[in-house]
C-alpha cells in the first residue's frame, strides 16, 4: 500500500529533504510549514501517518508544538504521530507521548532510523485500515474472512495464545475493565491496544500511562491535572490523563507499581467517576474504560497488604493472562519471521532467511526476555549475519553478549533484569537513545518510557 505521509515543520529545508527521503522509500509525502495548516491538510490529505516538529521559529522552546500535537490527537486519536525536534529532552518526548504521539525523533536524524520508526507505526495496522477513523471496522482488498481486526497485528497461532485472543476480541466490544497481566516483554501494551480500536471507543484517544514511571508527589497532578498556580511550577493549566482519554480508553501500565495514597486515590475516581483538577474548585465528569497491565501477582499483594482488595475488583472485571514464550514454543518461528521481514527492509537485506537448524535452535530456547527479547535477538542477527542464510552459530554468538548476559542471572527479578540490560546497552551505546533502542529491540517512545520508569538518567 502507498501511504500517504504528511510533514509539518516550518523549515522548509527540512520539510523537502524529508520529503525526499520518503519519496524514494515509496512513501507518497507531501509538507505544509505553518501550524495553521495542518489540519486541514491532513483532512484533505488523510495521511496514514504525521512528523511533527515541535520547535517553531516562534518558539523553539516545544510550546507550539505540543499545542499543535494535543490539537491533532484531539481530532484525529487513531493518527499515528512521530514527533522531531532539534532541542531533544526526555521530558518533551514522554510529554509528547502522553499527549498522544507514538515516537520521538532527534534532528539532526538518520535517515535509516527515521525509516524504520515510520514503517513501525504504519506496519501495526492491517491493509485498509482507517488511521484517521475508528479503524475498528477496517476491511483490506484481500479474500473475504480474512482477519483484518487490530488482533491480526498480534502474530502467533499457538493454543496458549489464541485463547487469550479470542477472550479478548469477545470483551473488546464492551465497557468492562480488563486487568492484562504476564511477564515483562510478552505484548501486554499491543493487546490493551488492540481491544481499544476493536471497540466502540476507538476513534477517541488510547492514553497509555507507566504508572511505576511517576513520582508520587506528582501523581495526582498527573491523573487529574492542574490549574495555573496549583503549585511552584505550574505555570499553566494542565490536562491529566483522566481528561485527555475523555470517551476514549485509559491503559494504565504496571498498576501494580503504584503507591498506596496513589490507589486510594485512583480507586475514588474509578467509584465516583468523576474528579476535580488539582487547584480547581470545579467538579468534571469522566466517560473513560480502564484497561490496566502488571508483570506483577496482584493477588499475593493483596494477601501481604500492599495492594487494595477493593481496586483490584475495580480493574479486575475482566482478566487476561498473556503466556510467556517458552509456553507457546510454536510462535517463536513465526514471531521471528515478522521481525526478520521488517529488519529485511530496514538494513537493506532482502535475501536473509533463517536456516533449518537455525529455526529449529530458536524453538529449543527458553527466551526469559519474552517476545522483546526475541525480536532483540533477530534485530542484531540481521546486521552481524555474514552470509544471506542465518545459521545456527550466528544467533547463538549473538545470545553471549553482555547484552543477553543480563537476562541469566538467578535470583533477580524480571525488573531488575530490564534495568540492568538497559544500562549495559546504554553504556556500550554512549548514552544514543537511538543507538539503545536499536540494540534492544524496543522503539524510543517504549524506551523513554523504561527511563522514566527505573528513573535512569
Amino acid at each position: 500500500m502507498n501511504h500517504a505521509i504528511l510533514i509539518i515543520d516550518d523549515d522548509t529545508m527540512v520539510a523537502s529533504s524529508l520529503e525526499l527521503l520518503l519519496k524514494r522509500s515509496g512513501y507518497r509525502a507531501s509538507s505544509v510549514h505553518r501550524p495553521q495548516e495542518a489540519l486541514p491538510a491532513i483532512a484533505d490529505k488523510r495521511p496514514s501517518l504525521v512528523l511533527l516538529d515541535m520547535n517553531f521559529t516562534i518558539d523553539t522552546s516545544g510550546k507550539d508544538g505540543m499545542g499543535l500535537l494535543k490539537q491533532i490527537m484531539g481530532k484525529y486519536p487513531n493518527l499515528p504521530v512521530i514527533q522531531m525536534t532539534g532541542w531533544a529532552t526526555v521530558q518533551l518526548a514522554v510529554e509528547g507521548m502522553k499527549a498522544g504521539a507514538k515516537d520521538f525523533i532527534a534532528k539532526p536524524w538518520d535517515n535509516r532510523e527515521l525509516l524504520n520508526a515510520v514503517a513501525i507505526q504504519i506496519d501495526k495496522f492491517p491493509a485498509g485500515h482507517d488511521f484517521l477513523g475508528a479503524g475498528a471496522g477496517a476491511v483490506s482488498d484481500g479474500e473475504a474472512g480474512e482477519d483484518t481486526s487490530p488482533f491480526s497485528a498480534i502474530v502467533g497461532e499457538s493454543e496458549a495464545l489464541t485463547n487469550i485472543l479470542d477472550q479478548a476480541k469477545r470483551v473488546a466490544g464492551t465497557q468492562a475493565s480488563v486487568l492484562i497481566t504476564g511477564e515483562s516483554g510478552t505484548g501486554k501494551e499491543l493487546v490493551a491496544e488492540a481491544i481499544h480500536l476493536s471497540s466502540k471507543r476507538a476513534a477517541k484517544a488510547f492514553i497509555a500511562v507507566n504508572l511505576g514511571g511517576v513520582p508520587p508527589a506528582l501523581f495526582e497532578s498527573e491523573l487529574f491535572g492542574h490549574k495555573a498556580g496549583a503549585f511552584t511550577d505550574a505555570k499553566t493549566d494542565r490536562k491529566g490523563w483522566f481528561e485527555m482519554a475523555e470517551g476514549g480508553t485509559l491503559f494504565l501500565d504496571e498498576i501494580g507499581d503504584l503507591s498506596p495514597a496513589a490507589q486510594v486515590k485512583l480507586l475514588r475516581v474509578l467509584q465516583e467517576r468523576q474528579y476535580v483538577r488539582l487547584g480547581d474548585t470545579k467538579v468534571r465528569k469522566t466517560d473513560v474504560r480502564i484497561l490496566s497491565a502488571t508483570s506483577r501477582d496482584l493477588q499475593s499483594m493483596v494477601t501481604a497488604g500492599t495492594f487494595r482488595e477493593d481496586l483490584l475488583y475495580r480493574i479486575n472485571l475482566i482478566h487476561l493472562i498473556l503466556p510467556p514464550l517458552r509456553e507457546r514454543p510454536s510462535d517463536i518461528v513465526p514471531l521471528a519471521e515478522h521481525f526478520l521481514a521488517g529488519a529485511k527492509k530496514r538494513y537493506d537485506r532482502p535475501k536473509l532467511t533463517f536456516g533449518r537448524e537455525a529455526a529449529a535452535w530458536l524453538r529449543k530456547q527458553p527466551f526469559p526476555g519474552n517476545i522483546r527479547q526475541l525480536q532483540n535477538l533477530v534485530e542484531r542477527t540481521a546486521i552481524l549475519a555474514p552470509a544471506t542464510t542465518i545459521q545456527v552459530e550466528d544467533m547463538s554468538r549473538e545470545q553471549n553478549t553482555p547484552t543477553d548476559k543480563a537476562f541469566a542471572p538467578s535470583g533477580m527479578t524480571l525488573e531488575e533484569m530490564e534495568i540492568k540490560m538497559i544500562k549495559t546497552a546504554l553504556g556500550r551505546n554512549g548514552g544514543e537513545i537511538a543507538a539503545t533502542a536499536r540494540e534492544l529491540g524496543l522503539t524510543r517512545a517504549a524506551l523513554y518510557r523504561r527511563l522514566e520508569k527505573y528513573d535512569i538518567g
